[in-house]
Order: C-alpha cells, then sequence, then structure tokens
C-alpha cells in the first residue's frame, strides 16, 4: 500500500525551514500587484487555464462569546489565463452541521479585478446547498470574468468541532505557484499529521509559542503550537484514464485529532487504536447497532430459503432475494441515521441499511457475515497506521463459507453474487469481527471477465457478406451490459447496437439471462455488411463488431500516477469468414503475439486462409489490474497495437 500513499508523517519537533521563512510575505485582499496584471502565460504549464497566485489558510483556537472555537481564515488569489477554458469560477465552501450546531462561514469577500477594477460577489449571490445529512456547502461564481481577470476570496469559519481541523490542499485542478498553511493549536489539543503526495514542502517550520491564548475565568494562560508549511510551483492535478482518486495523490496535510486535556487537566483519548475503533463501532446506533435484528430476520426469511443445507446455495439465495426486494435511494448512509428494521419494511434504504440488513439476514440463516467498512473508489484509500473512521463512507457485505471469502452488496440490481460493484474496487477494507478484533482485507475482484464473440460471415452472390455474431459476457462487463439493458429496454439496446457500425444492418437481436445473474450475458444477432470496393478491391476489417476496448485509453506521451483497470479480464473473438468463391485473398494481416512485461497481459491475434475461407482469433488478457505508473510505456504500446489490429489492419479481397 505504500506506493499509492507515499505518504510523510510530519514530527512534531522545530525544523530549520528550507529558504528563509520571511520569502513567504502575506498579500493583501485588493491590492493585485502590476506583474500579476500583466501575467499572460504561466510558463510551466504553458497550457493552464489558470493558475493560483498565492492561496494561505491560518488555522487558530479563539474564544468567540467565551466558548472555544476553531477558527479558519482563508485566502486565495487566481489568475485567469484563458477565459474560455477556465471552470474554476464556481467556488465551494464546505463546512459540517448536526441538528444542535454547524460551522458558520463569515466574512466573505469575494471580487474580479479586470485590471485594477474590481467587481464584487454580492451577498445574494451566495447560497447553500445541503449535499448529505452532515454537510453542505455554501457557492457563489465569479462575475465578468475575462482573459488576464484576478479571482480574489476570502472567508472565516467559525467550528465547535475541533475534530474537524481537516488537511489543506497545496495542490488541485490547478498550478500553485504558493500555498501557506498555518497553525496555531494549543497544546492541549494533540493532533498526528500526514503528508500525503510525494512532492516536499518548502518551508515545515514547528515552534513553541508561549502564553498564546487566556480564556476568561482561568488563570491560566496556554501554549501553542505554531506550525507553518509551505509549498511552492506545485503543478497543476490532473485526472488520468483509470486512476483510482486524485485524493491518493494530491500533495496536502492532514490533521488527525488524537487527544484533548481540558483546562482542569482531564484529558479525553479519541480511537488511537483499532481496539478503541471496534469498541466505538460495536456501540454507534448506525453500525454495530444494527446488527440485533439476526431474529426478526429469521421470521421473516422464507422457510423454503432457510431449510437449505448447502451454506453457499442458502448464501446465494438470501442475497437474491435481498437485493430483488430492496431498492437503493442512491445515499451511502455511513454513520447517518439508519434502521435496518424499517428498510426491510420499507423494502428501501441507503447502502448501509440495505447491505447492514443484509448481514443481519446471512447471519440469522446461520452463516458468517460481517460488516466491512470500505471508501469508495472516488475516495482516498483509508490509512492503516491507525484508526480514521472518517476516512470510510460506506459498509459492504464480507462472508466466510468454508474459509472461502465472499464480498457482496445489494444495492444494485445487476451485480451477480461475488461481484460487488466496480465502485467498491479501493484496494482494501476493515472487517468488523466485533468478538475476536477487526482486520484489514483486500477487496478482492471478481476474476472471470470475459467478452467474448464468434462472428460467422458468409459472401452472398451479390458479394454481400452476410451471418451471425454471438456475444458472451460474465463477470463485470456483464454487469455493464446487463445494465445498459435493463435500464434502456430492447429496442433502444437495438438502436444503439446498429449505431456502432454505418456499413452494417442488424435484424433478429436477442438476448438471454438478462434476469439470470447467475449465468453469462448472451447477445445474438444477425448482420449484413455493406462496405464499398474500390474496383475489384474490397478492405474488410475483420472486428466490426463491438470489442470492449475500442479506443486507446493511453494516449498521453507520460503518466503521473498508477493505472488501476478494477479487474482482470479477457477479451476473445472469433471470426469466420467464408469467401465462397465470391472473393479471393490479396493479403492478410500478420498474426503476432505481444506480452506485457512480466507475464501482465498478452495480446495475440491469428489468421489464416483454408479453403477460400478465413479464420481470425483475437485475444486479449490482462492478467494484472493494477500497474505502476512506470508500466505506462509497455501499456501504450500494448494497447496502440491492440487498436491497430482492430482500426488499422483490413483484409485485402478480390472479387472474382
Amino acid at each position: 500500500m505504500s506506493h499509492f500513499k507515499n505518504t510523510l508523517k510530519t514530527v512534531i519537533l522545530l525544523m530549520l525551514s528550507v529558504l528563509p521563512f520571511q520569502d513567504g510575505k502575506a498579500q493583501i485582499f485588493g491590492k493585485p500587484s502590476k506583474e500579476e496584471i500583466s501575467m499572460t502565460r504561466y510558463a510551466p504549464d504553458p497550457e493552464a487555464s489558470g493558475v493560483v497566485l498565492y492561496e494561505r489558510g491560518n488555522y487558530k483556537v479563539e474564544a468567540v462569546n467565551n466558548y472555544l472555537r476553531l477558527i479558519k481564515e482563508i485566502y486565495v488569489k487566481i489568475k485567469v489565463l484563458n477565459a474560455k477554458n477556465f471552470e474554476h469560477a464556481t467556488i465551494e465552501i464546505p463546512y459540517y452541521r448536526t441538528k444542535d450546531s454547524r460551522e458558520k462561514i463569515t466574512e466573505i469577500t469575494a471580487a474580479t479585478f479586470n485590471g485594477k477594477i474590481p467587481t464584487y460577489v454580492k451577498k445574494e449571490a451566495i447560497f447553500d446547498t445541503d449535499e448529505t445529512e452532515h454537510w453542505s456547502l455554501k457557492k457563489f461564481t465569479f462575475p465578468n470574468i475575462q482573459d488576464g481577470s484576478i479571482l480574489e476570496y476570502s472567508y472565516r469559519v467559525e467550528s465547535p468541532y475541533f475534530f474537524n481541523l481537516g488537511s489543506w490542499n497545496f495542490q488541485g485542478p490547478l498550478p500553485v505557484i504558493h500555498s501557506e498553511f498555518h497553525t496555531e493549536i494549543l497544546g492541549n489539543w494533540h493532533y498526528n499529521r500526514t503528508l500525503f503526495g510525494n512532492r516536499k514542502l518548502y518551508t515545515n517550520k514547528v515552534e513553541l509559542k508561549k502564553n498564546c491564548f487566556h480564556l476568561r475565568d482561568y488563570s491560566a494562560q496556554g501554549d501553542c503550537e505554531s506550525a507553518t508549511y509551505i509549498m511552492k510551483n506545485a503543478p497543476a492535478l490532473t485526472k488520468e484514464r483509470y486512476m483510482l482518486s486524485e485524493k491518493n495523490y494530491i500533495a496536502r496535510i492532514k490533521y488527525e485529532l488524537i487527544s484533548y486535556t481540558d483546562f482542569r487537566g482531564k484529558k479525553t483519548s479519541y480511537t488511537e487504536t483499532w481496539a478503541d475503533a471496534d469498541k466505538v463501532l460495536k456501540l454507534d446506533k448506525n453500525v454495530g447497532q444494527q446488527l440485533k435484528y439476526d431474529s426478526y430476520f429469521k421470521k421473516q426469511l422464507p422457510e423454503s430459503i432457510l431449510s437449505l443445507h448447502n451454506p453457499l446455495d442458502k448464501a446465494k439465495t438470501i442475497y437474491y432475494y435481498y437485493q430483488e426486494r430492496m431498492n437503493w435511494n442512491g445515499k451511502y448512509g455511513l454513520f447517518a441515521n439508519s434502521n435496518v428494521k424499517n428498510s426491510f419494511e420499507q423494502r428501501k434504504g441507503n447502502s448501509s441499511e440495505i447491505n447492514l440488513g443484509l448481514v443481519s439476514a446471512l447471519n440469522a440463516a446461520g452463516l458468517d457475515a460481517k460488516i466491512m467498512l470500505i471508501a469508495t473508489r472516488n475516495q482516498q484509500i483509508p490509512t492503516n497506521n491507525y484508526p480514521v473512521l472518517s476516512d470510510f463512507n460506506y459498509a459492504m457485505v464480507f462472508l466466510n463459507i468454508n474459509n472461502e471469502k465472499h464480498f457482496l452488496d445489494a444495492t444494485e440490481k445487476n451485480t451477480p453474487f461475488g461481484v460487488v460493484p466496480f465502485k467498491n474496487l479501493n484496494m482494501e477494507g476493515r472487517v468488523l469481527d466485533f468478538n475476536k478484533g477487526s482486520y484489514w482485507e483486500p477487496i478482492e475482484p471478481f476474476p472471470k471477465n470475459l467478452h467474448y464473440i464468434n462472428m460467422a460471415l458468409t459472401a452472398n452472390e451479390s458479394g454481400v457478406f452476410e451471418g451471425e455474431i454471438n456475444e458472451v459476457s460474465t463477470g463485470y462487463i456483464s454487469v455493464e451490459k446487463r445494465k445498459n439493458y435493463n435500464d434502456y429496454g430492447r429496442d433502444e439496446a437495438f438502436k444503439r447496437k446498429q449505431a456502432k457500425n454505418e456499413s452494417w444492418n442488424i435484424s433478429d437481436y436477442k438476448v438471454e439471462n438478462e434476469k439470470n445473474l447467475e449465468q453469462p450475458f448472451k447477445e445474438n444477432y444477425h448482420i449484413e455488411l455493406h462496405e464499398q470496393p474500390v474496383g475489384n478491391t474490397l478492405f474488410l476489417f475483420p472486428f466490426m463488431m463491438e470489442t470492449y476496448f475500442s479506443e486507446n485509453p493511453f494516449v498521453k506521451n507520460s503518466r503521473n500516477y498508477p493505472i488501476h483497470f478494477g479487474f482482470p479480464l479477457e477479451n476473445n473473438y472469433l471470426i469466420s469468414i467464408d469467401l465462397a468463391k465470391q472473393y479471393t485473398v490479396v493479403k492478410l494481416p500478420q498474426s503476432k503475439v505481444i506480452k506485457l512485461p512480466g507475464n501482465d497481459g498478452e495480446l495475440s491475434v491469428a489468421y489464416e486462409e483454408v479453403d477460400n475461407k478465413i479464420n481470425i482469433r483475437l485475444n486479449v488478457k490482462l492478467k494484472e489490474y493494477f500497474f505502476p505508473a512506470e508500466a505506462y510505456k509497455a501499456l501504450q504500446q500494448f494497447f496502440t497495437s491492440l487498436i491497430k489490429i482492430q482500426n488499422g489492419e483490413p483484409i485485402e479481397l478480390r472479387k472474382i
């Protein structure tokens, strides 16, 4: 896991800066310099639509109305270089809330400067949206953006939640010239700090500040730990194909609260070990306490299911029963208000209600099921150095049958037993065993993911090729195809299939096993091919059907981040072309075999002509699904060869 996280733990002691600290001079809102105004391009990234000139975060503790509050003061200055391509005019400020309290966003000031003339964001243009049960966004959009505009904004957050000190990102979708993060935290608050990403800090300065804080009615004054972190010239973090969440790679520093000692000397420790975290999760009303419904589910499950003797058959039947009954509302709901029993009775719920209910139903049938906490694929991989419960956003099911591991998620209607949704494939999760202690478990994708096509064509008396195509899909490939078919219906699926190739006509389109998830998804159809000859010569592209990889996903010159396909796969295409004495072969493409280093993948294509018939076999295997960035060139060449075979190497025929 270390190659994903590239983490560096910050040691809390006085460290010398790389260069003098005064280099990071504070900037003043509304005072763009002549150099900033006249700037027209950013040399390190000439294609950038904008650049963050300066950003600063100042986090500290203040007494607000005699209550301790965590104060976050933010200031950002952005230069717009290409207004047409600039996509960062809308600012979103997240804040946390509960029924009893919330973080307050105040003192918002934002303006667009064209030259030295400002256009301010009006108060009525600032609005709020609720994103989840506990998180909201305050939003606004800069007006009058032009090439050369400078955007400035600042705001203040007053928070009662010291656990939510959070992170500071030194990197983002735009290149950043100067990013500075400063904290002044009372010494009685103890945080773990982790620097993520592979970029080095320009300044890393930590020192003790005496008597920095005084609270009325208390005689003692508090000392603070004053820390300053600066990063310069950070490139834009650009998303790449088949990439896990950018949160795994972005340069940022994260604070996690470990303990707190109040002014009376009483110490409160937070989840320092997984044994501590297990206790918290077991007693959590939305997690461990939702597993008390075994007896309820034993009454609800049909006797025909409970009486099954084979454990795997019983598990599959319960899974499909639960999947059929429940309807996911699209919300994750981990640590939110959940009620497994009500959800089951209403036949709908969030992902936690559905999957924790499935855990209870499996256990009620005498099986060994447990909650598995994960971060979905669009989230950072959870740190495994110490428990950080906020790293998890999803609960699925871990089932052990005779030492065989099964990963289950009943939220999506088209996923077979043992095939967890693609969104869950994010390296590893924490299995909650409340008796023996929780443990990390790799999230294993379903291994047999096949796309198979058998196409048999024959030339008729007019020289037109026609015949049958049979497609078979399994695993994750079948999930995607089955979902598209079931969501859009047969007629729309037929239209989409027809639109894949302008030179063919499809008829007699049939599908098998669209609802039977235990069987491969099958498509069968008849085609007529209307390729136009050049004189007496016909160039026939044999891979005219819908192949799994229709384009090269790796066209850039370089790669910064690891490649994660999610699952291993195999494409197997068998083609038979009967020329029926209507054509002769002028030229066949070359047969070839291409292998990835380490035998991680293989591409082979073979052509042969026997008795006026052409037989073709194309086989693509990716045995591994994770590759480091260093493997990019080999993968790029692999897929370049594949797409050339499929789209650029026709069979040359001559009409008899």
